[in-house]
């Protein structure tokens, strides 16, 4: 886990952990590494599952990996936890975040917790091909009009040409990850933002501290990344919050 992470995510010794879109599951096996009680990792990918539970095997670590796309999960996982864990490169692939926070709710127990720190839609917002800051997005991806992108290699810096080199994502307001929250059921324990990202997002990032990427000191900051603490209540949802009219679908 990154140094944020595990200064922020709390106890979690004996905890019940559910790590949503989880990948190749290493921070998965670190969670249980690190004291938690259970660990299940959940990813849409049978090609990642199957990496996780190979890390998992060699690691000699207990871990369970479930294949399943996020909006099945509380039905593909049949159980709730203490804790779930959500990180970077994760709400962004999602178009609605309102149904994820509905997802979450339902996978915690009264006073579970959620931990997200994920990259901020300020930077999102911004040309991460372009030589500096220069805004190209707008702040709010519609549901039905995703920005879609065409890549041949993967994120992780492996040469092998990818056979699906489109995807797309969605720019989501910190305001909409929190309003989905709190009507899903949760209280906010802390929203903290952060001028470092885990990932060298832009080719003029630099090296910030052990395990960060940040601007370089003549550039103006942004915000790179948030974090957010949240606590299911156990009155359940909120009959009604207001929210944006241009939210879709809610």
């Amino acid at each position: 886990l990154y140094e944020l992470e595990t200064r922020e995510v709390g106890d979690i010794v004996g905890k019940d952990i559910v790590h949503l879109q989880c990948h190749i599951g290493l921070d998965t096996i670190s969670l249980k590494n690190l004291g938690a009680g259970s660990v299940t990792g959940l990813d849409f990918s049978p090609t990642a599952i199957a990496a996780a539970r190979d890390f998992a095997a060699k690691a000699g670590t207990n871990v369970r990996f479930v294949e399943a796309p996020l909006f099945e999960a509380v039905e593909a996982l049949g159980r709730t936890f203490d804790i779930a864990y959500v990180t970077w490169g994760s709400v962004n692939w999602l178009d609605d975040v309102f149904r994820w926070a509905r997802v979450v709710a339902d996978l915690l127990r009264p006073g579970g917790r959620l931990y997200l720190a994920e990259g901020h839609p300020l930077m999102f917002q911004c040309d991460r091909k372009a030589a500096a800051l220069e805004f190209k997005h707008d702040w709010r991806t519609p549901i039905a009009r995703p920005l879609a992108w065409n890549e041949e290699l993967t994120y992780t810096g492996d040469d092998r040409i990818l056979k699906h080199p489109r995807y797309y994502e969605w720019i989501h307001p910190v305001s909409d990850v929190v309003n989905a929250l709190i009507s899903a059921g949760l209280t906010l324990d802390f929203l903290n933002e952060h001028d470092t990202v885990s990932w060298q997002h832009f080719s003029f990032a630099v090296r910030a501290g052990k395990d960060m990427y940040g601007l370089p000191e003549n550039s103006p900051k942004i915000p790179m990344a948030y974090s957010i603490g949240a606590t299911k209540r156990s009155v359940g949802k909120i009959p009604y919050l207001v929210t944006p009219k241009t939210i879709e679908g809610h």
